[in-house]
């Protein structure tokens, strides 16, 4: 009778991890496990491999553009050192949901201060007797919290090693990116994120184009997390079809469709501010985030063959003010319209270049 129950009981937990692991998102299910597996790192990778096998790591500060690997190498690194119980020798903290000073004197102290025993040594690993703080966007801590993990590292640095993962290294204040070893990780080029994406769409029965992997690559632009996600949107919502076209791509992966951003084009180049206004609100009332239209008409303009590199110049430094002052809280709608005057005034309609939106005369003198 218990044999039965039992039995009964392992088969459930069987289909029950077969159908987590079924629903589990091919960013996770994919992930790199091992230092080995991460992908166009080579030169992180090469000094991260001599650490691990003296069992020796300073704090590490790792920043680059997003999905390229920060987070899984030192989640790699602490499978490497640790072993399976990696989980207890590691505190994982996105600095952007808990940024303030309090969590750096709370949670982070708390878990720095304990000295790791002798006991929790793992058969074939280093196992070296210190703890693991990853700390995950750090750039949006703020100053006072920087400050406050300044000194909680150099007090705890003898049991805990920090590694600060973000974006930006000029937001993290140089105290403390003093104290890390700083590694910077690159875009994945195209050739190592097509050969990723074929294998995963090989294990998991993925039909998958030319066309649509294109697509794919192009949104993604070397963000690998973007890239696999999209491939797994692509698959589930559109159940393997081969006819998934690129503008199918680019929505499932919130980009701005083409027709929307040659729209903007032709108000620009019509001379009419109120024209302009309306296509903004359009754009507006559609639903796109103003950033990745900007992004989109950064592509274009630098595309653009018939427009002189000054008047790029021009644009370019707009877009990135635009950027700037969406980032520090400005109305994104003002900011688009603000842009898009900008080019109206530098790309005159009167002279468009050949089979394109954008205007070649010189700039309007105000």
């Amino acid at each position: 009778m218990f044999g039965t129950g039992s039995g009964q009981g392992g088969k459930d937990v069987a289909v029950a991890k077969a159908q987590q692991t079924k629903v589990q998102p091919w960013v996770e299910k994919y992930r790199p496990q091992g230092v080995d597996d991460i992908s166009y790192q080579d030169e992180v990778v090469k000094t991260l491999k001599n650490a691990i096998q003296t069992g020796t790591l300073p704090h590490l500060l790792f920043y680059g553009p997003p999905g390229t690997g920060k987070t899984s190498t030192i989640l790699a690194v602490a499978r490497s050192l640790f072993g399976p119980e990696y989980r207890s020798r590691i505190l994982e903290l996105n600095a952007s949901d808990e940024r303030g000073i309090k969590v750096v004197r709370e949670k982070v102290k708390q878990f720095a201060q304990f000295t790791v025993t002798g006991l929790e040594k793992t058969a074939g690993y280093p196992c070296p007797p210190f703890k693991i703080i990853i700390l995950d966007e750090a750039d949006t801590m703020t100053t006072e919290a920087q400050a406050a993990l300044r000194r909680t590292m150099e007090t705890y640095s003898k049991i805990t090693r920090f590694c600060l993962v973000c974006n930006y290294v000029t937001r993290i204040i140089e105290p403390l990116a003093s104290r890390c070893a700083k590694f910077r990780f690159r875009p994945l080029s195209r050739e190592v994120m097509e050969a990723r994406l074929r294998a995963i769409g090989t294990a998991e029965g993925a039909s998958v184009t030319q066309e649509m992997m294109n697509a794919i690559l192009t949104v993604a632009d070397g963000d690998m997390r973007k890239a696999v996600t999209t491939l797994q949107s692509a698959h589930q919502f559109y159940g393997g079809s081969s006819s998934i076209t690129p503008d199918a791509v680019r929505e499932m992966s919130g980009g701005v469709p083409d027709g929307l951003v040659q729209s903007l084009w032709e108000a620009i180049s019509t001379q009419s501010f109120d024209n302009l206004k309306a296509q903004c609100d359009e754009v507006e009332m559609a639903g796109y985030p103003t950033m990745a239209v900007l992004h989109r008409l950064f592509d274009l303009v630098v595309a653009e063959e018939g427009v002189e590199d000054a008047k790029k110049a021009v644009v370019m430094a707009g877009l990135a003010r635009a950027e700037k002052l969406i980032i520090d809280g400005a109305s994104e709608s003002l900011q688009l319209l603000d842009i898009c005057a900008l080019m109206m005034r530098t790309f005159l309609g009167k002279n468009r270049s050949a089979g394109s939106g954008v205007c070649v005369s010189t700039p309007m003198v105000l």
